[in-house]
């Protein structure tokens, strides 16, 4: 079954905008948790502009206690500074089941593109061993278009994340199976390599079906903007158990 973690940086993007604890990163997961779903992504970044290291530290003790899975991620050539102890040292004090690896800079509003690992392979090498040696599940962030997804299992990660972007684009220009397939391929080409597979960025309720139909071997999606926004509608609950539903009707 496909778990789906729901990813909360929009919560603290909200809280952050008036400052406070309101609306609360840690009773938003308690309630995503209560629905049902099966982890809580946070995308820790170091401009602070969202989830905080100390939201980071709290969530950790929250899930220590629940059979969910906490998944951090992050870009792990990103510097140490001010309150940010680097994507790493948050791992080690967390223990997160998974760290998912993401090349996103500063000025990014959010990830947009995957490793290029003939570029990247060689220095993400010793941080998925060091991951590894904390107890970590690593992810790595890879376009579905990629040439290096073979080479993901050659760096000692466990699985990829592909990135949905493009297939949500193109699913809502009406044009996307070309797009599907590619996602299709990355996956199937991640499952011969030994890899497992994930996948997010802009997936929702109307183009989740869809993609978990054609690419069945995904284990886990990760999903935060179009959840948190529609949550504002339908409530935070009722709108994680129609994921869940979506999810439960793609693998019936």
């Amino acid at each position: 079954m496909t778990v789906l973690s729901v990813n909360i940086n929009k919560i603290a993007v909200l809280r952050n905008s008036r400052g406070g604890d309101m609306p609360s990163v840690m009773q938003a997961a308690e309630a995503c948790l209560a629905a049902g779903c099966g982890g809580i992504t946070v995308h820790p970044r170091p401009d602070l502009r969202h989830i905080r290291p100390e939201d980071v530290r709290a969530l950790g003790g929250l899930l220590a206690g629940t059979q969910a899975e906490f998944n951090i991620e992050g870009n792990p050539f990103a510097d140490a500074r001010g309150e940010y102890p680097g994507l790493l040292r948050l791992c080690a004090e967390t223990s997160p089941a998974q760290a998912t690896l993401v090349p996103d800079g500063d000025g990014q509003i959010t990830s947009d593109h995957g490793f290029d690992l003939k570029r990247d392979g060689a220095r993400l090498k010793p941080l998925v061993r060091e991951l590894k040696a904390m107890g970590c599940r690593v992810s790595l962030f890879m376009d579905a278009d990629s040439d290096d997804i073979e080479r993901v299992a050659e760096l000692g990660a466990d699985r990829i994340e592909i990135y949905t972007g493009p297939f949500a684009e193109a699913f809502a220009l009406g044009d996307w199976q070309q797009a599907l397939e590619d996602c299709a391929k990355a996956a199937g080409r991640a499952q011969a390599a030994g890899l497992g597979v994930n996948a997010g960025h802009d997936l929702n309720q109307v183009n989740l079906g869809p993609f978990l139909r054609a690419v069945p071997q995904v284990d886990e999606v990760s999903i935060g903007h179009a959840l948190i926004g529609e949550a504002l509608y339908d409530g935070l609950a009722p709108t994680v158990r129609n994921y869940l539903a979506v999810i439960a009707a793609a693998r019936s």
